[in-house]
């Protein structure tokens, strides 16, 4: 079997395992608590405790018309993968939730139920969706729509995701209680941080700078343009010991898309030299808008 059709398997049984994580963490511990921490999930649980409709069937019928519209306006971007993430999360849900019941697994009459929903929800939350996306998938739904607000605005990806997570979490103080909109606070800081060490392994940066010298930087370039909707700066550069001028490339992505360019690398290039470093702010197109951050130093000045 060619190393290609190994990687593809491994990507598959990444989202398999991923999803069926994550959907684990919704359907035992979050939903059961009434903790609804933002995305498609927390609509879910919403309209399940308002509605009786079942969380995996929500977020099925959420997820699926707004992957095609990042399919239509990302392109490849949102293929198969994506595709499979967000049925198999849903298809979990559901399936969990039948194994184990809708109250979960934990006596809700006891205060110290609800935080361990928090850390086991946030826990596996966090390794299941970092877990689909080293299968170059993502579970589908709101971070979809903060890629189209960031597209068309000048808000970034993250930013616009977290004022989504912010309002269906406000959504869950009004459903549910102010307590239970804390509790969703906790497991979405729980879950970020275990994501960010598992796709990454180390580092808290929001952001990753890559370093990368190959002689396919041609190819390398055309696939952050092209199929990332990124860019970069070539530099020039020269071998310390071989004394030899080399092209470096440098480039910019989100934490999320880190795992997807640097197999895109091996696959064009696996004598590549890559460094990746976090990198905690970003200025400039596609990130955080230069106007704002003068706006903001400019109000911090008035203050004083």
């Amino acid at each position: 079997m060619r190393t290609k059709e190994k990687q593809t398997i491994l990507d598959y049984l990444y989202i398999t395992a991923g999803s069926a994580i994550t959907a684990l963490a919704i359907a035992v511990f979050t939903n059961p608590a009434q903790i609804a921490p933002g995305g498609v999930s927390g609509i879910g649980t919403l309209l399940y405790h308002s509605f009786g409709i079942d969380v995996g069937l929500s977020i099925f019928v959420l997820s699926v018309p707004i992957f095609l519209i990042g399919v239509k306006l990302f392109g490849r971007m949102y293929g198969l993968k994506s595709l499979i993430g967000t049925v198999l999360l849903s298809a979990f849900t559901s399936l969990w939730s039948h194994i184990f019941g809708y109250g979960g697994i934990l006596d809700y009459t006891k205060d110290m139920s609800f935080w361990l929903s928090c850390l086991y929800g946030g826990v596996l939350s966090g390794v299941g969706i970092g877990l689909v996306m080293k299968g170059g998938s993502n579970t589908g739904g709101t971070d979809i729509i903060a890629l189209i607000i960031s597209r068309y605005t000048h808000i970034t990806t993250g930013t616009s995701l977290m004022l989504i997570d912010a309002v269906i979490i406000a959504a869950s103080a009004l459903v549910f209680s102010i307590e239970s909109a804390l509790y969703a606070i906790v497991v979405v800081f729980i879950t970020s941080i275990v994501l960010d060490k598992v796709v990454l392994s180390m580092g808290t940066g929001y952001a990753k700078t890559v370093l990368i010298i190959s002689d396919h930087l041609d190819e390398i370039g055309s696939f952050i343009i092209r199929e990332m909707d990124r860019s970069g700066t070539v530099i020039s550069a020269k071998g310390l010991y071989t004394g030899e001028e080399r092209p470096m490339l440098m480039a910019v992505v989100p934490n999320q898309e880190i795992s997807r360019l640097t197999r895109r690398v091996h696959e064009v290039d696996k004598h590549a030299f890559l460094v990746i470093q976090d990198t905690h702010h970003v200025l400039g197109e596609g990130f955080t808008a230069m106007e704002k951050i003068i706006a903001e130093q400019h109000n911090d000045v008035t203050q004083l």
